[in-house]
């Protein structure tokens, strides 16, 4: 089975996508097709051996789409594509203005043949600059047979400049106001784009700002022991590299050399650090904390682990599952009920005339067939999604939440199953000390003497010991002599006194006495997955210091919240089965995935999709990265890796969980908010078909109606009450 990823262009609205997957899946040995309009990309699984890359290329382009490789670097074309937008909107605002004012001037002063070619020629401007596109667009729907806005808005155009035509031959037409209608439907539908696209534009960049956690450079060993900087390219497998301490570890690999503590957090989540040695493996972008590490390359290029999250990405941004959107259904009714309009408008006063009265009234049959269509093209409807997304976005930005995709204000409402990441998600995301064993009681002394010890190393325990330390305002004896033992522990001197603190393994290594007094409370604290220091003093055991990574405050409350609104919840962790359960066990969470892996997270979450499922996975790591891009609705932690963030739909401040609810409830009240304009949109629409049915309608009410219709779902949207959902949530929940 072989996969394809292709950029494709031409999508212009849900309705392609349908159209794309059609296509493609008649081909022999296609398999299956995933189509994001979001991205604009493709992934199609086919069989090599009964179908080539070039005919489903060729496929694309006989609809009509463009296609080629996928850029993984798409930010600048992103933007690029905004500021074009933005620079067509204000053209066709400016195009509007000019249109309005000879319009003024005709109704103050009178019908002009000179003001008729100027609108005439704002007309022909604005089909043939700014709106080229829409006419463009219009043409490639109706070719993949696709009624949508561009189809009606090119209809509409058309009709008017046809109107226009026939005006300057018979008067009969007000040709003037024909051409100032096409140029107000093609100017409003531009507007409408640019409102769209500042909406649904998101700046993906989590493919590059994963690439950027790994090196450039690379310390290669030569056979002679002398060391060559390279670009991390040139490695091949086999070949060694040293790591300094503070360094990231350009490659993966197994250590053959050397020990030490190695932080994988940017890249598996997890907070605490993972002590290396002779055979342990590493992964390329951690970073090594404290000793020399000569590396063995175990895998290069596609193979390595950064790459292959990179590539999870990418496709988890394919296979998103896609929306038919609320304007698109409309649409798709609405649309053909336009046309079918105009039609039996004209054959009414055409042919019925000709029945009734022995003489068709083709004046009156022109005047209905192209006032329906002029008057069809509902302008605001481009702008009632946008609007609405615009000012749910402000409403969340005063709780710290950031909506940053339209495709969320539309499912979040529908998830039922909210996948959570345990750290830094569910907890702090740093090992905090939780309790002290003291073999004479005395808990202090031991927290003293180790913080002591400690203060001089760079490891993260070490840092939370001395932090622990600090906020019991014990006070620290001075110490000597400080050796490094690294991937087990410390020694240090005090009062002429060796110290050793370290790992289980190191204790028994050196033989310390009396570590059987210390084996119950060891037991306990291993089961419920903390991680335990002891200390030594003098060849014997004196104490012990328990750490994990702490709840969150409000993780229980956010938990319980989710269960009375009937969503799943889910706890999917890179952590061990046993630290996982303990965390689940505290926080009410009945269903635990433990050890995964970031395919095996964003195959948890596709597999819960392809069964039916709306999914919101919740995470803050680049390991969760894939799986904030599978799901339904990613929501990503503040206090997260950038790469989490740029792949999620939400982000919500790390430290209120609540966020997680307050936000769906927004995305409801946006959509709710979104079905009233599209209904206010469609109100003047509807009412204006029907005078333009009669065929006595002018084309200047046309133009009027646009206005008042924008104009009206621009008041509602500003002056409607949203929902409040700040205090009272809190409260609940807490």
């Amino acid at each position: 089975m072989s996969q394809l990823q292709m950029k494709v262009g031409g999508m212009h609205c849900s309705l392609c996508t349908n159209s794309i997957h059609r296509a493609l899946t008649r081909l022999d040995g296609v398999i299956d097709a995933q189509v994001s309009i979001a991205h604009q990309e493709v992934l199609i699984e086919y069989d090599a051996g009964r179908v080539r890359p070039e005919k489903m290329m060729r496929t694309l382009n006989d609809l009509g789409f463009t296609s080629r490789e996928p850029d993984h670097d798409t930010f600048a074309e992103e933007e690029q594509e905004l500021k074009k937008a933005k620079h067509i909107a204000w053209m066709a605002g400016v195009l509007i203005v000019l249109a309005s004012i000879l319009m003024a001037f005709t109704l103050w002063l009178g019908p002009s043949l000179w003001r008729t070619y100027g609108q005439a020629i704002l007309a022909v401007l604005t089909a043939a600059g700014p709106a080229s596109f829409v006419l463009r667009n219009a043409w490639q729907s109706l070719r993949r047979g696709i009624l949508n806005q561009d189809v009606l808005a090119g209809s509409a155009a058309m009709a008017g400049i046809a109107g226009g035509l026939m005006g300057l031959y018979y008067p009969v037409f007000p040709a003037g106001a024909f051409f100032g209608a096409t140029t107000f439907v093609l100017a409003f539908h531009c507007i409408g784009g640019y409102a769209s696209i500042l909406v649904q534009l998101r700046s993906s960049q989590s493919v590059r700002k994963l690439m950027d956690l790994r090196p450039e450079t690379a310390t290669r060993l030569k056979e002679d022991g002398l060391e060559e900087e390279v670009g991390v390219e040139a490695l091949r497998v086999g070949e060694h590299v040293r790591v300094r301490p503070g360094q990231r570890i350009p490659i993966d690999g197994q250590v053959v050399q050397g020990a030490s503590a190695v932080d994988q957090q940017l890249v598996t989540g997890e907070p605490l650090p993972v002590d290396v040695q002779t055979g342990s493996e590493v992964i390329g972008g951690s970073l090594n904390v404290n000793g020399s590490l000569v590396v063995e390359v175990t895998r290069v290029g596609e193979d390595s682990f950064l790459q292959k999250v990179v590539r999870q990405v990418a496709e988890a941004r394919v296979m998103k599952p896609g929306i038919l959107r609320l304007v698109d259904r409309i649409l798709n009714v609405y649309v053909p009920a336009v046309f079918t309009l105009a039609a039996i408008s004209g054959l009414v006063w055409s042919l019925g005339s000709w029945l009734l009265t022995g003489q068709p009234d083709w004046v009156r049959a022109g005047f209905s067939v192209l006032g329906v269509l002029v008057m069809g093209y509902p302008c605001a409807i481009g702008m009632a999604t946008p609007l609405a997304i615009i000012r749910a976005s402000v409403e969340a930005a005063e709780r710290g939440i950031l909506m940053r995709s339209g495709e969320a204000f539309q499912i979040f409402r529908l998830v039922d199953t909210v996948v959570l990441d345990k750290t830094g998600t569910l907890t702090e995301g740093k090992p905090q000390l939780t309790s002290v064993w003291a073999k004479d009681g005395n808990r202090d002394s031991v927290l003293s003497l180790a913080a002591a010890a400690e203060k001089l190393s760079e490891h993260p325990l070490a840092k939370a010991i001395v932090a622990a330390a600090s906020d019991a305002q014990v006070p620290l004896p001075g110490v000597e002599s400080f050796t490094a033992l690294a991937g087990r522990g410390i020694e240090v001197e005090w009062n002429k006194q060796p110290v050793l603190i370290g790992t289980e393994r190191l204790f028994k290594e050196r033989g310390m006495n009396e570590m059987e007094l210390v084996v119950p409370w060891l037991e306990q604290r291993q089961e419920n997955g903390q991680t335990v220091v002891l200390v030594g003093l003098n060849g014997t055991l004196i104490g012990a210091l328990a750490l994990a990574d702490r709840i969150k405050s409000d993780a229980s409350g956010i938990v319980a919240g989710l269960h009375r609104r009937g969503s799943r919840v889910v706890m999917a962790t890179g952590d061990h089965q046993r630290v996982a359960e303990s965390v689940a066990e505290q926080l009410g969470i009945s269903d635990v995935q433990a050890q995964l892996l970031p395919e095996d997270k964003r195959a948890f979450v596709r597999e819960m999709q392809l069964s039916g499922r709306k999914v919101a996975f919740v995470g803050d790591g680049i390991n969760d990265a894939p799986s904030l891009m599978q799901s339904d609705v990613g929501i990503a932690i503040g206090t997260g890796t950038d790469i989490a963030i740029d792949a999620a739909d939400v982000v919500i401040p790390g430290e209120k969980l609540v966020s997680i609810l307050q936000s769906q409830e927004l995305a409801a009240t946006s959509y709710k908010m979104t079905i009233r304009n599209v209904f206010l949109a469609l109100a003047f629409n509807g009412i204006g078909i029907l005078a333009a049915v009669t065929g006595l309608l002018h084309p200047i009410w046309a133009m009027l109606a646009m206005a008042l219709s924008l104009s009206t779902v621009l008041i509602h949207t500003l002056f409607s009450p949203i929902v409040k959902t700040g205090e009272f949530q809190e409260e609940r929940i807490s």
